[in-house]
């Protein structure tokens, strides 16, 4: 998700904006730290125009 998000030139602050979310949760997604909802999986994939599992590690 990092490299997707650094492709479109955005802050962390601007990809959370951009999705309701606060910055840290970006941050705590792109480290590992935090599993998204499913909601919020399926929406940081639209935004990218990806499917999930192309954004996501789903066979972890």
């Amino acid at each position: 998700m990092k490299q997707l998000r650094l492709t479109r030139g955005l802050s962390q602050a601007a990809l959370g904006d951009a999705l309701g979310v606060s910055r840290q949760t970006v941050n705590s997604i792109e480290t590992g730290r935090y599993l998204p909802s499913l909601p919020l999986a399926i929406a940081l994939a639209r935004f990218f125009n990806k499917a999930v599992e192309e954004v996501f590690d789903v066979d972890a």
